[in-house]
């Protein structure tokens, strides 16, 4: 039954002293409008890196020679070697768990303008690929088409430029799609335009000033022989992107005389390890914003806490009236109780509120400025985990009021009405 009495008295109690209701009532807020604020922007910035690696072949490997560091079968410490086309075979001859390999070559661009068209020029990465690169690292085709399969085998001198690229060199209303450019005094066909899918995660630059050229192609005309940078692989479902990865180092020591304990020699970039460790620095991240929240948030209930001892002790006279009137001590413990639970209640709403507000406007925000590769997207705050806190908010305010409640009703009633 709805007792206005009640909610009266509880009004004036949390009126009488207003600043001190007001600092009080500003712990809990605080407490809460940080736990949702730093929660919103822990899910912003997960979905802003899952988002830019989404695309990306998580069970990948990347691999590249180095300099061995121990001599091994009569060869000394600190030799250099390359990578080469018959390793590729070898790979993919003895290392049936991959799916995917795809060599990489960059090609050095020195100084000044590396690529010309017309009057214009610029300065940008240069790559020699096949087409599985882009199963690893995919791209959006802007016009024309990706490297294919008859590129490589024919060593075509084709190329597919980034959609920065196209605006360095081509004017706006210019097709580039079958014109041609000069790339380090060799001449290209342009056959497609990419944009990247993100920019978050970049693989020898940024892709938007990047060209792709057949593998083969950029082996002959550039003098590479049969040499390559480095290789890139992917393990077949069932297998990780380990063990893949051990396996083709070992073939790829093995083929190069290099010292199965030279950790040195072969450098290698575990994609799937990358995003075991992203997983758990959010789930870090995670437990870090609930401890500092959680935190804040005891601390302002512990304020609520006090506060009731001190209205309490200043209504002990009060208290010891309606004892001797014949109050039941659950009357006086729920009243207490209530008055916490309110003050405890209001503020973490209100907290709550602010604090999904805010989250809101910062992703209006972002949403009308959206930007390719942004690290942060789409701040929010799970429903269920507010209200959760929220629940506990109020709890932890009950329980706030019971230690002063039950202090009040050991106090003897002829005690109480002497007190001043």
């Amino acid at each position: 039954m709805f007792d206005l009495d009640r909610w009266q008295e509880i009004y004036h109690v949390l009126r009488k002293n207003k600043m001190r209701t007001f600092f009080t009532a500003f712990g809990v807020f605080w407490g809460i409008f940080m736990l949702v604020v730093m929660m919103g922007s822990g899910n912003g910035l997960r979905n802003g890196v899952t988002e830019g690696m989404k695309d990306f072949a998580t069970n990948s490997v990347f691999i590249w020679s180095q300099s061995t560091s121990i001599p091994y079968k009569g060869l000394p410490r600190g030799r250099n070697f390359k990578f080469n086309n018959d390793d590729l075979d070898a790979l993919r001859k003895e290392v049936p768990e991959m799916e995917h390999i795809a060599p990489r070559i960059g090609v050095n661009s020195g100084q000044g303008d590396n690529v010309i068209h017309g009057l214009k020029g610029g300065s940008f990465s240069l790559f020699g690929d096949v087409p599985d690169w882009c199963k690893i690292d995919p791209v959006n085709v802007v016009q024309g088409r990706l490297l294919n399969d008859k590129d490589v085998l024919d060593s075509r001198k084709v190329a597919v430029i980034g959609n920065r690229v196209q605006e360095v060199l081509f004017k706006k209303d210019e097709n580039p799609i079958g014109q041609y450019i000069r790339i380090q005094g060799v001449w290209f066909q342009v056959v497609g335009v990419f944009k990247p899918k993100s920019q978050n995660i970049n693989f020898g630059g940024d892709k938007q000033q990047t060209i792709f050229m057949p593998f083969t192609t950029v082996q002959r005309a550039y003098n590479f022989g049969n040499s390559l940078d480095f290789i890139a692989v992917t393990a077949k479902k069932g297998n990780s992107a380990a063990s893949v990865g051990d396996k083709a180092i070992k073939l790829l020591k093995r083929r190069h005389t290099i010292a199965p304990n030279d950790d040195q020699a072969i450098g290698n970039f575990n994609l799937e390890e990358i995003f075991q460790q992203i997983g758990s620095l959010f789930m870090g991240i995670d437990f870090l914003v609930w401890l500092v929240g959680t935190g804040t948030l005891l601390a302002g209930v512990i304020g609520i806490s006090n506060i009731m001892l001190v209205i309490v002790k200043e209504r002990t006279k009060e208290i010891g009236i309606q004892r001797a009137i014949g109050a039941p001590p659950i009357k006086i413990i729920s009243q207490i109780v209530m008055e916490s639970v309110v003050l405890t209640t209001i503020a973490g709403f209100v907290g709550l509120t602010l604090g999904v507000g805010l989250i809101q406007l910062i992703n209006m925000a972002m949403t009308t400025n959206v930007e390719s590769g942004q690290m942060f997207k789409n701040p929010s705050v799970d429903f269920n985990m507010a209200i959760t806190a929220l629940t506990i908010l109020i709890i932890s305010g009950a329980f706030a009021g019971l230690i002063p409640a039950r202090r009040a009703i050991k106090v003897r009633p002829i005690d109480a009405l002497r007190y001043e």
